[in-house]
């Protein structure tokens, strides 16, 4: 998971928008998913037009509570967003933190953190970063990525950053995992990535 960026001039603050419980939200949920450059906050996967999606509270408890502010609410997935572990815990690393990546350490496909951070072990644990099958799916694209790069004999650090732009101009739905790509190729594909008009 990478660190999702909040901006204290986010159209979202300026308008005032707030989140409504069974009211029509498309306006908030559209300025989030434009902030996202159209990613899942926890998956990293791009969502597209026909996947079903969410405005995501990332502490329940604070729904419907004047507390429950933008920087509470994030775009992702039906499914992880409904696999996501109802026992809320704190101390916990909030996804906006500016030091997200250096606490919450990517490796081979796994995320990981010091033993005496229990605000971003805490995280690691309430999104299920590391579900066996969430790893297996990190290490297979970035294999297949490699692959790919290898069987076009693309060696520079140019020709690889050429090879991710080309997916995301041509094929966005094709890039995943936004962390680990950026870990093992050693690119900045968010600064890669438009966004979305």
């Amino acid at each position: 998971m990478k660190r999702v960026l909040k901006s204290s001039t986010s159209q979202i603050i300026s308008d005032n928008l707030t989140y409504k419980s069974n009211r029509d939200n498309s306006k908030l949920g559209t300025i989030l998913l434009k902030e996202q450059k159209g990613f899942c906050a926890y998956t990293e996967h791009y969502i597209g037009y026909d996947d079903a999606n969410d405005i995501e509270h990332f502490n329940p408890n604070l729904k419907d509570q004047l507390q429950d502010d933008y920087y509470n609410w994030y775009k992702v997935k039906h499914l992880p967003n409904q696999r996501k572990t109802n026992n809320w815990v704190e101390p916990i690393l909030m996804p906006y933190a500016e030091d997200f990546e250096s606490r919450v350490i990517y490796s081979d496909g796994e995320y990981f953190a010091k033993p005496n951070d229990d605000e971003a072990n805490n995280l690691i644990i309430l999104l299920d970063l590391n579900n066996q099958k969430r790893v297996e799916d990190r290490k297979n694209y970035i294999k297949r990525r490699r692959e790919s790069i290898n069987d076009r004999k693309l060696q520079t650090d140019i020709e690889i950053k050429k090879y991710f732009q080309d997916k995301i101009d041509n094929e966005i739905k094709s890039i995943s995992y936004l962390r680990a790509i950026q870990e093992e190729f050693k690119i900045n594909i968010w600064e890669m990535i438009p966004e979305p008009q």
